[in-house]
């Protein structure tokens, strides 16, 4: 029975988490391979507020 419990967890636990480490992966990966800066950078707030601020900017 508890591993009926701890198995159905994780079949349901495993998606969301994959798509976590996907988005994170595919920043840093689009943000360092693409964008030619440096890793540090992806987990700083304020890069994604300046990037939130030049797309959603009223010009």
């Amino acid at each position: 029975m508890l591993w009926q419990v701890i198995w159905t967890s994780i079949k349901v636990l495993i998606i969301p988490v994959l798509c976590v480490v996907a988005l994170i992966a595919g920043m840093a990966i689009g943000y360092v391979v693409l964008g030619k800066r440096e890793l540090a950078d992806v987990f700083d707030i304020q890069t994604w507020r300046h990037m939130y601020d030049l797309v959603f900017a009223e010009s």
